[in-house]
């Protein structure tokens, strides 16, 4: 019996879209790991309520953006995966002269864009991280010297209850990589803030992101961004270099030679591929530099039997 034949009449009066035993390698960059036991893809905040409201407590949730930056494990998810719709939580609309409000499942990118359109500055950064605005919300995204703390106001989001909460800046706890909101509340969007400025000027700043990005990263290989976090005083990428780990290949999965704190999937890697690689490379950096560095990356999920990936965390 599939989590969906359990939970019956339960949901009966859903409008967004459930799918059992879920491909995730379908909705990842990386295009790897088992399935989900339920995915949800609700039509709108009030359906996303409706369904949280009916949910037992019991039964996992997780929430995943575009995948851009996730690695599912091979042996699949347990519980309910839910993905936001563009549809539903994918708008933009301009508040005022400075404030842009964005859907959690809004792309970066076309933050950015709308900022431009808006002639609002200050998020030019978003042109350049692949993923979408509840995941930045949630880990403080940032590229070429910003992040997200910088131009958040308020966040909406639902808990596990199904209740409406509205977060401020100092609510959310930013701190480099991370935010300190409750793990069970689901962003469904943000209030941002920048500055009057010129189209020109913000345009000029997307162009040199995206010349950056196209000249130091592997954009067009299936990837994740970046892998780790940048350890204090140095750069994850010159640690990883250092190591010797530049292009190391384990399986289908291979560190970039043009980035190599960027992890790939060469064609056939499994998440098992790719996760030990990932521990593989702590290890190797721990033991030269003494630094052991901090997935940015998130792992979900199982291992398969037999396949469990030994954490450089878990060895002295």
């Amino acid at each position: 019996m599939t989590l969906l034949d359990r939970l019956g009449d339960r949901l009966s009066g859903l409008r967004g879209r459930l799918k059992p035993d879920a491909e995730m390698s379908k909705l990842t960059w990386f295009q790897v790991g088992g399935p989900a036991d339920l995915l949800f893809q609700p039509a709108d905040e009030e359906d996303l309520a409706f369904f949280l409201e009916r949910l037992p407590e019991e039964i996992p949730v997780l929430v995943v953006g575009v995948g851009s930056n996730l690695l599912v494990r091979d042996g699949g998810i347990e519980g309910v995966v839910i993905r936001l719709s563009a549809k539903g939580f994918g708008h933009v609309e301009r508040r005022s002269d400075s404030r842009l409000y964005a859907g959690a499942a809004l792309p970066d990118k076309r933050l950015a864009a709308a900022a431009l359109e808006a002639g609002i500055g200050g998020f030019h950064f978003y042109h350049g991280i692949p993923g979408a605005v509840g995941g930045a919300l949630r880990m403080n995204a940032g590229a070429n010297g910003v992040e997200t703390v910088e131009r958040v106001v308020e966040v909406h989001a639902l808990d596990r209850q199904g209740r409406r909460h509205v977060l401020t800046n100092a609510d959310m706890g930013y701190a480099y990589r991370h935010s300190r909101a409750p793990a069970d509340l689901i962003f469904t969007g943000a209030v941002f803030e920048g500055y009057p400025a010129e189209r020109e000027e913000i345009g000029a700043r997307m162009d040199e992101v995206q010349t950056h990005r196209e000249t130091v990263q592997p954009i067009r290989e299936k990837t994740g961004g970046s892998t780790f976090k940048n350890p204090a005083g140095s750069s994850a990428w010159k640690e990883i270099d250092k190591a010797g780990c530049r292009g190391l290949t384990i399986g289908g999965a291979q560190m970039s030679g043009m980035h190599c704190n960027f992890m790939i999937n060469t064609g056939e890697a499994t998440g098992f591929d790719l996760e030990t690689l990932g521990e593989t490379v702590r290890r190797r950096v721990r033991e030269n530099s003494g630094i052991l560095l901090e997935w940015e990356i998130k792992r979900l999920g199982h291992f398969a039997p037999g396949r469990a990936v030994e954490l450089a965390d878990d060895v002295d």
